[in-house]
Order: C-alpha cells, then structure tokens, then sequence
C-alpha cells in the first residue's frame, strides 16, 4: 500500500465519503446508493438496482472490484484478476455473500452500477483534479479521462483503460464547442463544491482527485473521491500544460513525486 510523504489530509473510505457528500444539498443527488455489504444490504441493493458494483472500501487502480448482474435464473459476478476479466454464476446472493466473505466484509462496500455513457462503444469516467496552495483558495487544475477497454467493468488505466484529454473526448463524442463548454463549467463547478463540502470535515486537505461520470442519459455522476494520493502522471505525455500546473501547486504542500 502507498504511504503519503508530503502534507495533504485524507479522508480514508469510500463509504464515508459518499455518505459526506449525501448529507450535502448541493451534491446528494450525484451520489450513487452506496451501503456497507452485509447479505441483507446485498439483497436489499440487488431488488432496488438493476447491477451493482463491490469492491474494496480502501483501495484503488481497479484492484478487487467485482459487478454483480442478474442473469438466467440467478447471478453473474464479473471482476478482474492478473488484469484479466472472470466470471462467475451463483444461482442465489448468499452464495456470491459466502464467495465474497474472506475479503473481509468491513472492507467492502456495495453500490449502484451506473450505466455509463460511451464513446467509440466504450465507457468512460472523467477525473477532476482540485488543489489548493496552503492558504489559499481550492482550483480547478485538470481533466483526465479514463476510457475503458471494451467489455471491462472498469475504466482504469492499469486495467487495460487509456488515458485521453478532454479535447479528445469532446471531440470523439462529436461535442459543438458551446455543449463541450457547458460541460466542462458543470464539472469544474461541481468539483469545487466536492472538495469545499469534504474539505470543511478533515483540516489540512490540498488535493483531490473526483472521478465524475456520464450516464446513458447524461446525468451526472459522482464515482468516488481519491485524496490520499490522486494519479495524474498520463497527462505528462499527452497535456503537458495541465500536468505541470497541477505539478506547480503539488510542490506547494510538499509533493514531489506525480
């Protein structure tokens, strides 16, 4: 596991993130139904939601995620292992309970899959990085999009995902530059909101990065939060401009290394 070397607060677990932001009025409806996986919660997830994903409480690059949807007469579990995508059939969810248990149930959490919106017949999530000089304001720094490898239930780059800039997106998806524009607004406004809301709970927190998403019908979405140690190093090679100004302010509080 990575441990911290410069000064920037963490607010530790998805779950209590998630909970955080639905207490807020301005984000608690770009958060998914997100709960602790015990077997009831997973019952009661798996009647109000289509597919659901479990995955680690504390964790990230996509390591441990599993999706759960129902198929035939029972169930699907789809999750990653070596970075190759397995499956598995239980006719019942106590059984996907029992498979899922050695991992610990306090370290799980179980959540609404969102349907994402795709480009080029694959899903994608956009990260938001926000960052604050000690002192000043939070800023908007930059967007980094992770585009997933076709069929996988994760976006992430170490799981076969690519890293694209938000030009690129924009102009794939076939976006006019006033729809491009509004977007980018809706997103940098909600990112500051996010790290203002999480900030006021945990002193002493400069970076975040918020992992944002689409769905098929454009709503917007809020994945999940990273402010241990957020990933930017891609844009190093394909947005130099947004890597070193994300850089200039990492080296405020102490961040050396990208």
């Amino acid at each position: 596991m990575y441990t911290k070397t410069y000064r920037s607060a963490t607010i530790r677990g998805k779950l209590r993130v998630c909970r955080l932001l639905q207490k807020n009025a301005s984000t608690k409806s770009l958060i998914p139904s997100t709960t602790s996986f015990t077997l009831s919660n997973l019952k009661m997830m798996a009647a109000a939601h289509h597919a659901l994903y479990i995955k680690p409480n504390i964790g990230s690059l996509g390591v441990g995620v599993h999706k759960l949807e129902p198929k035939n007469d029972g169930y699907e579990l789809l999750y990653t292992k070596s970075k190759k995508q397995l499956s598995k059939f239980s006719p019942n969810l106590t059984d996907i309970y029992g498979d899922l248990l050695p991992a610990t149930p306090s370290r799980l959490i179980i959540q609404q899959a969102i349907s994402l919106d795709q480009v080029e017949n694959r899903p994608y999530d956009i990260r938001a990085m926000v960052q604050r000089k000690p002192g000043g304001l939070w800023t908007f720094t930059g967007f980094l999009i992770k585009v997933g490898a076709k069929g996988k239930i994760v976006t992430n780059y170490h799981q076969g995902g690519e890293i694209w800039t938000m030009q690129k997106l924009l102009k794939r998806k076939g976006y006019e530059d006033a729809k491009g524009a509004e977007l980018i607004s809706r997103l940098t406004r909600h990112s500051l909101t996010v790290a203002r809301a999480l900030s006021k709970h945990k002193a002493g927190m400069f970076e975040m990065g918020i992992d944002f998403a689409l769905d098929r019908n454009l709503h917007l979405w809020i994945l999940e939060v990273n402010s241990n140690h957020p990933q930017f190093r891609p844009l190093k090679w394909i947005d130099r401009r947004a890597y070193n100004r994300i850089m200039r302010f990492a080296r405020s509080y102490g961040r050396k290394d990208d």
